[in-house]
């Protein structure tokens, strides 16, 4: 018997059929994900964000003060002022509407996939955060 074909009782049957088909059932759930309020909620404030050259500006800079800050840790030459700077920036940053309403947008996207993903988890009955079986033990 090909590794194409798996037997399940006494029936053959064509796993690149059943592959298929699954794949399909995955764009199409793509498609309808797409169509959720919360994905055209997301895509919006993704599209304000990524339109408005003040927040814009805003993120390279906090981004650049992200990273002078995460090489300075590296170098072990962090100081606490420099981290209170970039939580400052963050706040900042995040209280402007335009970055709060993506933000939030965000959050209730991520709310729905996972969800979704539970819904589509909790029939296999796997624990992907589990232990593989004692071959990962300590």
């Amino acid at each position: 018997m090909s590794g194409k074909f798996k037997r399940i009782g006494v029936q053959l049957v064509d796993m690149s059929i059943q592959t298929d088909r699954l794949e399909e059932l995955g764009h199409e759930l793509g498609e309808e994900i797409a169509e959720t309020p919360e994905y055209k909620a997301f895509e919006e404030a993704k599209a304000a964000v990524e339109n408005d050259e003040e927040i814009q500006t805003e993120i390279r800079e906090f981004q650049q003060l992200r990273e002078e800050f995460m090489m300075a840790r590296q170098t072990g030459n962090a100081t606490q002022e420099a981290l209170q700077k970039v939580q400052s920036a963050q706040r900042e940053l995040h209280s402007k509407p335009v970055m709060a309403e993506y933000l939030e947008a965000q959050e209730e996207l991520q709310d729905r996939l996972e969800a979704i993903n539970k819904a589509i988890s909790d029939p296999l009955a796997v624990d992907f955060g589990g232990e593989a079986g004692g071959c990962c033990k300590d």
